[in-house]
């Protein structure tokens, strides 16, 4: 599971792996910006590792989509586009749509247990968002991961919320891109989704995700940010 934004491992991760997530995490979270040239000897200045490694890592995260290598020219951020975003959503609702209806089907009352306190966490973060509050986005979206996370959880299968969470990281990568939070109708749409979990409304549930990340592509095209 590669998504920035999960509980931290408790198991120290190698010197190469830790370099991966933080050229990974800049350039889900906007540090590394679309189509940033990524040359080797400045990252091995500011990363401390070597080439050979960078070279590695950046070949991993090429096959991620996060980077593009453009052969004998070296790597850069992977640029945005109006139709990878819309193709990223697509997946994301399909998954996420999928696995709640699994979820939904076989969550026990420690998966209703896990979903409440994950929604609780996302609602200070949001009411504090939209009162004005400074927040810090990685913050924010671990709570917001962790919320539509537990929701899935009781899906019963790994390989479905791996992929998901791949899928997750590309599409908060937009959403940080362009900056973007839409205020108290995302909030109500996370409280619709904990009481639809909570009676088991799985219809519902679909309909309210698909408005959900629907609704945010909209919102990130109209900052026109995007070619």
């Amino acid at each position: 599971m590669n998504t920035l934004v999960a509980a931290p491992s408790l198991v120290k991760p190698s010197v190469g792996e830790s370099t991966y997530r933080r050229i990974r995490s800049a350039i889900v979270f906007g540090a590394l910006a679309p189509g940033q040239k990524l040359k080797l000897d400045h990252l091995r200045g500011e990363f401390g590792t070597s080439i050979s490694t960078l070279r590695e890592l950046l070949s991993r995260l090429a096959s991620e989509g996060l980077v593009s290598a453009e052969g004998q020219k070296g790597f850069e951020v992977a640029q945005v586009s109006i139709s990878n975003l819309a193709e990223i959503a697509e997946m994301r609702l399909f998954l996420e749509q999928h696995a709640i209806e699994l979820s939904f089907a076989h969550g026990d009352l420690e998966w209703e247990g896990r979903v409440v306190a994950a929604h609780h966490k996302l609602s200070r973060i949001e009411r504090a968002l939209i009162g004005g509050t400074t927040v810090d986005p990685s913050e924010w979206k671990h709570y917001d991961y962790e919320f539509h996370h537990s929701l899935i959880s009781a899906c019963g299968s790994t390989e479905l919320m791996e992929i998901h969470s791949d899928i997750y990281d590309k599409y908060l990568r937009y959403q940080m891109v362009v900056g973007i939070f839409r205020g108290k109708p995302a909030a109500l749409e996370h409280a619709e989704l904990l009481a639809c979990a909570m009676d088991r409304k799985t219809d519902r549930a679909r309909q309210i995700l698909a408005t959900h990340i629907r609704d945010c592509v909209e919102a990130i095209i109209a900052r026109r940010a995007l070619s």
